[in-house]
C-alpha cells in the first residue's frame, strides 16, 4: 500500500505517520475502496501522535490515537452523508471542515495548507461525482436485429361450373348500327302504309319530341322520317 501511496506524498507529510495510518486502515478498507488521499496534523508544538484525515472513494475517515498511540479511533463518513466541506487557512495552517446532513460538524485544525487544499479539492471531486454519476454504459452495441414472418394470407377456394355453351357468357347487348335498327310495332298499331297523311304527320311530330327530349338519336330520328315521308 505504501507504494500506492508514494504519488499522494509531499514535503509536508511525514512518511512514517502514513505508514502508520495505512497500517491501521489497512483491514478497515472495503472492497473496490481506493485511498485518494490523507492529510496530517501538524501542530506548531511537538506533536507525537497527531490527528489525521483519510479520504477515499467511499467516504472520509477520521483518525485519532488513542491511549499513548497504542490504539487509534477512526469514525467515518460515507460521502452520501456529508453536505458539504470547507477550508479556512490561517498563518499557523488551515482548517478542514465537513458538514453532515444530519447537521452534525466535523474540523480538524493544524493541517498543512498544501495539504488541507488537496483534500477539499478531492473531497469537491467526490461530492461532484455522487451528484452527477459518470454514465458507463455503453450504447454502442447494435440491438439484435428482429426478423419477424408474417402468416400467408389465406386463400379461399372458389368452386367454378363448366361452361358448356358460349351463349351463356356472351353479354346480352348487341351492338348494331342505326341502319339495322328496326322500330318495333306495338301489338294492334297499323303499318305505315295503312295510315292517313293526318296520322303520317302526327307520327313525324311524335319522332320530332322524342328527339328534342333526347330519347332519341339523330340518325334514329332521320331514319324514322324518311320512313314516314315515302309513304306521304
Amino acid at each position: 500500500m505504501i507504494d500506492n501511496l508514494k504519488k499522494i506524498l509531499n514535503e509536508d507529510q511525514d512518511p512514517k505517520a502514513i505508514e502508520k495510518i495505512t497500517a491501521k486502515l489497512s483491514n478497515l478498507l472495503m472492497s473496490n475502496e481506493e485511498v485518494g488521499y490523507i492529510a496530517v496534523q501538524k501542530k506548531p508544538a511537538v506533536t507525537i501522535l497527531p490527528d489525521s484525515v483519510v479520504v477515499t472513494n467511499k467516504r472520509i475517515i477520521l483518525c485519532k490515537p488513542k491511549n499513548l498511540g497504542l490504539s487509534m479511533e477512526f469514525v467515518d463518513f460515507n460521502w452520501d452523508e456529508i453536505a458539504g466541506t470547507f477550508v479556512k487557512e490561517g498563518i499557523l495552517g488551515s482548517d478542514f471542515t465537513f458538514s453532515t446532513k444530519s447537521e452534525l460538524t466535523h474540523t480538524i485544525d493544524y493541517l498543512p495548507k498544501n495539504q488541507a487544499r488537496k483534500l477539499y479539492t478531492f473531497a469537491k471531486e467526490q461530492l461532484d461525482l455522487l451528484k452527477n454519476p459518470a454514465v458507463t454504459t455503453s450504447f454502442t452495441e447494435e440491438a439484435p436485429s428482429v426478423e419477424m414472418t408474417l402468416p400467408e394470407p389465406e386463400i379461399e377456394e372458389i368452386a367454378t361450373e363448366e361452361v358448356t355453351s358460349f351463349a351463356e357468357i356472351l353479354p346480352s347487348t348487341q351492338f348494331v348500327s342505326d341502319t339495322e335498327i328496326e322500330t318495333p310495332i306495338p301489338h294492334g298499331e297499323k303499318m305505315l302504309k295503312d295510315l292517313s297523311k293526318d296520322e303520317l304527320f302526327d307520327k313525324l311530330q311524335n319522332y320530332k319530341r322524342l328527339l328534342d327530349n333526347g330519347l332519341i338519336l339523330q340518325g334514329e330520328y332521320d331514319r324514322l322520317k324518311a320512313e314516314v315521308l315515302q309513304y306521304l
